[in-house]
């Protein structure tokens, strides 16, 4: 009995840490930011949220081994709630940021990729703490639903896209929340 209790407590504790240590009880700032403006390189996914990492490696090799364009932004834009669109039917963009600097050199290249800016605008924004593949899960059920719960507080429809930027060496993860009126 008293080794069960041990072992118990022993795996509660190593979960508060490894939980404590990706993010978990991070305290978020929600406020509404004017951000955007990268250029992006990217690949439009329909299907599973869970590809988006795929693609954005992809997209990074790609451009390292080809262009020898090293990033260090990926970013994913995820268009459609999975609570309220069937898996196979979800819409996303998956890729990398480009600095300045290889912009000009990217659009000098010839290569199947989608480019673009992110717009400039008004987002509901908040960050992250990024410290491997386990931020990414605690940030989803952390962010996500505080992110919704401000647009409601807020008087803004709680739908709308989500871009998330994955700044490497920064470690962060940036959220960006499209406003949309209700």
């Amino acid at each position: 009995m008293k080794i069960g209790l041990v072992i118990i407590i022993c795996i509660l504790t190593i979960c508060l840490i490894v939980y404590s240590y990706y993010g978990g009880f991070k305290r978020l700032n929600i406020q509404i930011a004017e951000q955007g403006g990268e250029t992006v390189v990217y690949e439009s996914i329909v299907g599973d949220y869970r590809q988006s990492g795929v693609v954005m490696d992809k997209i990074y090799y790609s451009l390292l081994n080809d262009n020898q364009i090293e990033t260090f932004k990926g970013f994913g834009k995820y268009f459609d709630n999975p609570k309220k669109v069937e898996k196979s039917k979800l819409r996303s963009e998956a890729g990398c940021i480009l600095s300045p600097k290889d912009t000009d050199k990217l659009l000098k290249t010839t290569g199947d990729f989608e480019i673009k800016n992110l717009p400039i605008q008004k987002y509901i924004v908040t960050e992250f703490p990024y410290k491997g593949k386990l931020s990414v899960l605690f940030s989803i059920m952390k962010v996500y639903p505080a992110l919704s719960q401000y647009a409601k507080n807020n008087g803004f429809n709680e739908d709308g896209s989500i871009i998330e930027i994955y700044d490497i060496p920064n470690k962060t993860i940036f959220y960006r929340k499209e406003i949309l009126s209700k």
